[in-house]
Order: C-alpha cells, then sequence, then structure tokens
C-alpha cells in the first residue's frame, strides 16, 4: 500500500502543514509518495524531496498549475489516483479546496478532519464542534483525507533522500482562472505555524482598542495575533486572523485569550493549545472551563501590567 500527499507549497517552499500531514500518511502506509505541482517549483520539489518519510516526490509542472487552482490539481491527482490506497491533504483551504473534488470524482466517501490513525482504514474524527471524536472506518478502495494538522507532531523537514520522478501535466481544464490575489504581509509568525497566539474578543470593543491592547503583547512575546468570530465579525480584526471552527485550527504552545467569552466554535480551534491562559472579567466565562490559568480581571488594566511585567 502507498499513500500520496499533495503538497501544500509556494512554488518556491513547502507549506509547515505539508509535514504534518507526511506524519498522517507514514501512520496509514510504509511508502509515502508526495505530488508537488506547480509553476517552476524545481527548488519546492527539492525541499519536499528532503522530507523525513518520503520515499518519492512526483514533479508536475505548468503554468496553469502555479496558481493551485482546484480544477487544475484534481485533474493532476485524478491522472494518478489509482495507483494509490490513500490520498491525503492538509485540512487547510487548500486541502479542503481540492480534496472534495478529487473523492467525488473518484466515487469514495472523502474522511475530513482526521486526528488520529488508528489503521490503515480507520481513523478518528472530531464532530459536533470537537465535543466528541468519530471513529471511521472506510471499505472504499482508495481513502480521500484530510488531516487536521494539530492532530500530528510534524516530520524532520531535511534528512530524508526521496527520488524524483517527472509528471507528464494534464492538460488545463479551462474551468476555472485567477482574476487577482491579495496577500498580506507581516513580520509576525504565519498563526497556523505560531508557537505563541494572542487573540482577542468582543470584550476589546473597538478595532482602536484592539491595536492598542494586543499589539503591545504580542510584540513582546513575539506571538502572531488571533481573533474570535465575534471580534472579525464586528470589524475589530481582518478575517484570516480568526481562530475557531469556521476559522483556522492552531494548537500553538502558548494562546492567550483575552476578551474572549469562549463560544464553542472558538474552543473548537483553539483548545489543543498546549498551555491556555484567559483574561477575562466575567469568571463564568466558558474560556476559563479550557483555561491552564485564568484571570479574573479588567483586561484593560491586566494586559497593560502584564506588558510592564514582560
Amino acid at each position: 500500500m502507498t499513500a500520496l500527499v499533495i503538497a501544500e507549497h509556494d512554488n518556491h517552499g513547502i507549506k509547515p502543514s505539508t509535514l504534518n500531514t507526511v506524519a498522517a500518511a507514514v501512520a496509514c502506509n510504509n511508502d509515502v509518495h508526495v505530488l508537488v505541482a506547480g509553476r517552476d517549483c524545481a527548488a519546492a520539489v527539492q525541499a519536499a524531496a528532503q522530507i523525513v518519510g518520503v520515499a518519492k516526490v512526483l514533479h508536475a509542472d505548468a503554468p496553469y498549475l502555479g496558481d493551485a487552482l482546484a480544477e487544475n490539481l484534481m485533474a493532476q491527482v485524478l491522472a494518478i489516483a489509482r495507483s494509490y490506497t490513500h490520498i491525503l491533504a492538509p485540512a487547510t483551504a487548500f486541502g479542503k479546496n481540492v480534496m472534495p473534488r478529487v473523492a467525488a470524482l473518484l466515487d469514495v466517501m472523502q474522511i475530513s478532519d482526521v486526528i488520529h490513525v488508528l489503521g490503515p482504514d480507520t481513523f478518528d474524527r472530531p464532530i459536533y464542534a470537537g465535543n466528541a471524536i468519530a471513529t471511521v472506518r472506510s471499505i472504499d478502495p482508495i481513502k480521500v483525507i484530510t488531516v487536521r494538522t494539530t492532530g500530528f507532531d510534524p516530520v524532520a523537514a531535511s534528512g530524508g533522500s526521496a527520488t524524483v520522478e517527472a509528471l507528464v501535466a494534464v492538460a488545463e481544464t479551462g474551468l476555472s482562472c485567477l482574476v487577482g490575489r491579495e496577500s498580506t504581509k507581516s513580520e509576525r509568525p504565519e498563526l497556523t505555524a505560531a508557537k505563541i497566539i494572542v487573540s482577542g474578543g468582543r470584550g476589546l470593543g473597538s478595532k482602536e482598542n484592539f491595536e492598542a491592547v494586543m499589539t503591545p503583547l504580542a510584540d513582546k512575546l513575539g506571538a502572531a495575533m488571533g481573533a474570535s468570530r465575534a471580534a472579525v465579525d464586528a470589524g475589530y480584526a481582518p478575517n484570516d486572523w480568526q481562530v475557531g471552527q469556521t476559522g483556522k485550527i492552531v494548537a500553538p504552545q502558548l494562546y492567550v485569550a483575552v476578551g474572549i467569552s469562549g463560544a464553542i466554535q472558538h474552543l473548537a480551534g483553539m483548545k489543543d493549545s498546549k498551555v491556555i491562559v484567559a483574561i477575562n472579567k466575567d469568571e463564568e466565562a466558558p474560556i476559563f472551563g479550557v483555561a491552564d490559568y485564568g484571570l479574573v480581571a479588567d483586561l484593560f488594566t491586566a494586559v497593560p501590567e502584564m506588558v510592564k511585567q514582560l
């Protein structure tokens, strides 16, 4: 049995989510292949070849693969899918965009958000916003899987020596095209890969308060910045900062929740964090139920004092 991992990359390097996905693939099978499909992506291919646990890297290069459009990438995956028993991708926006298409055209059931591999055909995945864990057994000949990256420790990014095989790129589907892309640039760590995250909620009251209170704390800790859905909906923070079931799933070493009550959809996105610190003036806030350390205090007093002490 051989597993295929669809690499998430930027044509220059491999995204950290791919390393977690390879870990899940290793748990499924002895042999793991990685597909790197892109445009002028030789650097990403070489990075993939060094990942520990990878036996072969498949390289498909074409101009229309460079933007990772789901329709074109789906066609490339389908061209080789029948050679594999498992096809995996990270449960990020990238994987969630491509894998349902692959599963539908292979006529198999997708297994989403896998957090444990119990066997080649048996997996654990969270349901009901993480309040229950479903154990799923699949009898499909090809298992199409998205991997919740917080459920698996990443494999080493270097030390491997996989062979590289060039593939003939499939024809462009012509079903979609990229009109434009707006990318935000920040000196802060990427939210899903950060070891420390500070998140603000509706309790901050305004965008100005959010920036005034949270930015100094993040600067002191060298942390990424996150937000609850309520804060994002209120315009306090941008959409790509949202942590939760409908945002990003994170599991940093330290998660500091400021002015966040702890709605179930937010807890689903961060409760796997190693250490959780909560600051809220409501001692009955649900966030204290998952926090390792809780401070019942006015955040506008407590956070500036914390910054002074750091």
